[in-house]
């Protein structure tokens, strides 16, 4: 007889061992067949039920977005159908204005919605140089979200509602605080599955998939410390900086790299206020650091 064929939702993944959810609350530790695996937190799939808490992952649905990072030869995936990203900054320490450009367009590239969490805005005097800081993401449409997530977490109840949403940024910008504001139990239920999934070993959790209530989730991942594009074509990323689309294909060249050609309309746009200069510097170092690949 054949073992019986289960669907349901990766919640977590821990390097090649993957947590799945059946819609009846059942959980299974679950190995993809092979040695390569394309399964992300938040797909839905198909496994094989191979004893009353294990399963070997057949299939995996058709996506509706992919959030993930790259570099040479090698593609790390993130969280699968995702809506939204949620970018965790602090007023303190110092964050890096790159990786936040990084994800932005990363998300864009993916149709996602995509915003900004201010964390230990508390903090006043450092908060409106953090700010200031982030200008040139509001003046570019994204939402900057201030926040002190020790003591008021729950500003972010209605900008996470009926959304799938995936919260990313650098360790230390008080990104755990936020889950654990938000979801009490997150740090006992993760402990929980690690050891239901790694029989009690040591492993390192690439993404949590947390529900907030019956239709939005939230799913966590680890603090990045570098993001890499190597997936994107420099076509992606400059349709990635959103504020640049409306002057696409108005240079004065048809294979303008936006760097120092004569007749840019990039330049010309950061140069009007029509688009931030650092935001088109930052396009600049992540297309010459792409081009090195």
């Amino acid at each position: 007889m054949s073992d019986p064929i289960l669907a349901g939702q990766v919640t977590a993944a821990y390097g090649r061992h993957y947590l799945v959810e059946t819609a009846d609350g059942g959980h299974y530790a679950c190995f993809p067949r092979g040695k390569k695996s394309d399964v992300a937190c938040g797909d839905r799939v198909t496994f094989a039920k191979t004893s009353e808490e294990q399963g070997v992952i057949e299939t995996v649905e058709q996506r509706t977005s992919l959030f993930s990072r790259s570099a040479a030869h090698r593609q790390k995936l993130i969280a699968a159908n995702v809506s939204q990203l949620a970018v965790v900054v602090a007023v303190e320490p110092s964050f890096s204005e790159e990786l936040i450009n990084r994800c932005l367009v990363a998300a864009e590239c993916q149709n996602m919605r995509a915003l900004i969490l201010l964390n230990k805005c508390d903090l006043k005097a450092a908060a409106a140089a953090a700010l200031e800081r982030l200008a040139p993401y509001t003046q570019a449409g994204y939402r900057v979200i201030e926040l002190a997530a020790l003591e008021d977490a729950d500003v972010l109840r209605p900008i996470l509602a009926h959304q799938s949403t995936v919260l990313v940024g650098q360790s230390g910008m008080g990104k755990s605080t936020i889950i654990n504001a938000l979801l009490p139990d997150a740090r006992v239920a993760t402990r929980e599955i690690s050891l239901f999934l790694a029989s009690g070993r040591h492993t390192t959790t690439q993404a949590r998939l947390h529900r907030l209530d019956a239709d939005s989730t939230l799913i966590d991942c680890p603090g990045l410390q570098e993001f890499g594009l190597h997936h994107l074509s420099p076509q992606d990323i400059e349709d990635g900086f959103v504020e640049f689309r409306d002057y696409l294909g108005k240079c004065r060249f048809q294979n303008c790299r936006h760097m120092s050609e004569p007749g840019c309309a990039l330049t010309q746009a950061a140069a009007d206020g029509g688009i931030h200069p650092q935001r088109l510097e930052m396009f600049r170092r992540i297309i010459r650091a792409e081009d090195g690949r």
